[in-house]
């Protein structure tokens, strides 16, 4: 018999989290969240990636419900294959954003996410994925960027780290756009006051469940919203130091199954 677990619901990132390095899940993590489940627990992915580039996944996962995309900017019902809330990045204020921090550094690379269960990963000149195995389309000049709502603005530069681009833009974006950090060469611009814990509370609410009831998994800084809102927040062993600092329990990294570890103990 499962022994009895304090958490209902298991949030976990993707991308340096639940997958390891060549984005295949292991047997042992898929295992795991099986237990879970037949426990009775509900696992639910919080992911940067849109809704579009997480379908795969999701199958591999067996998952027919809910899933948080897009920096928690989509709610996505995997099952029906619609979105049942998105919210987008108005597209004049991403530019004026993408000036301002222009005229701080120089010229940054761009990339976006549309919207939609069919949105497309648009990229201009100069701008290289950090996930090379994710679909994009390469345009022809950034002004093509804009042709359809987007979620997302994604950004890189040639010298300056994540950390140091992800500081200056949010000293001056303002209140144009939330940024985040979400893994090695990608720094984010999402619509103002979203993060993946917005998305999370409104996935949670539709399931009946509470964040007193939830453990979340990540790796980035991006999943610090997610760790205050959830019970219990569970960093990788190759976690972002920013991450580390609030986390309550440290596991293996990615690549050591660490939510599995922790799942386990949890589950068995």
């Amino acid at each position: 018999m499962v022994a009895p677990s304090p958490y209902s619901l298991i949030a976990t990132d993707l991308d340096g989290t639940l997958l390891r390095g060549d984005d295949t899940l292991s047997e042992r993590s898929l295992a795991a969240l099986g237990q879970a489940r037949r426990a009775g627990a509900q696992h639910l992915v919080v992911t940067g990636r849109p809704a579009p580039r997480v379908r795969p996944l999701l199958d591999d996962l067996g998952c027919t419900g809910l899933a948080v995309c897009g920096q928690g900017a989509q709610v996505y019902d995997a099952g029906a294959h619609r979105m049942l809330w998105s919210v987008t990045l108005d597209r004049e204020l991403a530019e004026t954003a993408l000036g301002k921090i222009e005229a701080e550094v120089g010229q940054v690379y761009a990339a976006v996410d549309q919207d939609g269960v069919d949105g497309l990963t648009l990229i201009e000149p100069g701008y290289l994925m950090p996930h090379p195995t994710l679909p994009a389309l390469r345009v022809a000049r950034r002004d093509d960027l804009w042709c359809a709502p987007i979620s997302k603005v994604l950004l890189r530069h040639h010298t300056l780290s994540d950390d140091e681009l992800a500081t200056i833009a949010r000293s001056v974006v303002g209140s144009l756009a939330t940024v985040t950090m979400s893994g090695p060469g990608t720094v984010e611009l999402q619509p103002c006051g979203v993060t993946k814990a917005t998305g999370l509370a409104l996935a949670a609410d539709r399931l009946g469940l509470t964040p007193g009831r939830a453990i979340a998994f990540g790796d980035m800084p991006n999943d610090i919203p997610m760790f205050e809102w959830a019970a219990h927040g569970v960093a990788m062993a190759n976690a972002h130091p920013e991450l580390r600092a609030v986390a309550d329990e440290i596991t293996t990294s990615n690549q050591d199954d660490g939510i599995a570890v922790v799942l386990e103990g949890l589950f068995d």
